[in-house]
């Protein structure tokens, strides 16, 4: 069997809030709370959640551009907390980001076709010809002309922006791609053209993407396995077509119902979720969704679930499933 390409075991990320200013607030932001999961080489793992649920933390944590509080990241069957700096440089070479807001990615001051050089410059790969030369196809393999990288960042479009960060990301051939909410900024009719283009190039250069997303439609699409994420916590992870066809988790459920339907004859019962977000600082005893779940129990106000599995490849964290 496939090991992994990376894996969390039990990754927890823990902030601790200082006072400053006018604010005496103090606590700890439980950011991440015993994540695990496991992505095999060459899938694409769609995460979804709502924004603060720790999606992007979870990301940044993984690839170690924050330290973990506790629990394991794992390369290729190495523990990333073991790597020295040149080992870590190299792992860079390996994984990449594209980031959400491609207006904030880049610099505005460099030429586009310096940012996409300037990866190759800092792990010294090829000749200044050769990373000319380089700048220019990864250019063309996102759809760009050779003449634009002498361009600013103000020059372009939102999805041409968007275009270049990815053409960024693969100027050191990685094997992994964090993608963070990648089409999100970007207006729907240029959504379609960036996945297809992601798509595309999953299959020509073989990549693995940690697809994070809000969008459940897009991650229908896009991923083969779902993980759902609620206040730092992995509630289920499903097989994409296991998932869409019936969601486990009470959550789930609820952002589904959520998740517009293509079809105007086809009606979808929504459920409506009462109350917020618990706070992070100060998360809920028991199952953290039990305050706005509309099948809780007393069990759940007591007991946090595990997330086990019930199924083969599919896991859920709720008491509803706990005898499944």
């Amino acid at each position: 069997m496939t090991d992994p390409i990376i894996a969390a075991e039990n990754l927890t990320k823990h902030y601790m809030l200082t006072s400053a200013g006018f604010s005496s607030r103090t606590g700890v932001v439980h950011a991440l709370e015993k994540v695990s999961l496991a992505i095999m080489p060459g899938e694409v793992f769609g995460l979804v959640g709502e924004s603060g649920c720790g999606k992007s933390t979870l990301g940044r944590v993984l690839l170690r551009l924050e330290e973990p509080t506790s629990g394991k990241s794992i390369f290729e069957g190495e523990d990333l907390a073991g790597f020295g700096p040149e080992r870590l440089k190299k792992f860079r070479r390996q994984a990449q980001i594209i980031y959400q807001d491609p207006y904030s990615a880049l610099n505005p001051r460099k030429r586009v076709g310096k940012t996409i050089e300037e990866a190759l410059e800092i792990h010294k790969i090829g000749t200044p010809a050769e990373r000319a030369q380089r700048v220019t196809e990864l250019l063309s393999t996102v759809g760009l002309r050779p003449e634009h990288a002498k361009r600013y960042p103000h020059e372009f479009s939102g999805g041409q922006r968007q275009r270049i960060v990815i053409a960024r990301a693969l100027a050191l051939n990685p094997r992994l791609i964090l993608a963070d909410e990648p089409v999100s900024a970007l207006d729907v009719s240029i959504q379609a053209q960036v996945i297809n283009l992601l798509e595309k190039l999953k299959a020509d250069f073989g990549l693995t993407y940690l697809f994070i997303s809000h969008d459940l439609s897009v991650v229908e699409h896009m991923a083969d396995r779902v993980g759902v994420m609620y206040l730092g916590r992995m509630v289920e992870l499903a097989d994409k077509k296991d998932f869409y066809a019936e969601a486990l988790h009470p959550y789930s459920q609820a952002l589904l119902s959520a998740a517009p339907v293509p079809d105007p004859t086809k009606e979808r019962s929504r459920i409506i979720l009462t109350g917020d977000v618990p706070s992070p600082i100060n998360p809920p005893p028991g199952c953290a969704f039990h305050p706005r779940c509309p099948r809780a129990m007393d069990i759940c106000r007591e007991k946090r679930p595990e997330l086990k599995e019930i199924q083969k490849g599919r896991r859920v964290s709720c008491h509803l499933h706990s005898n499944s």
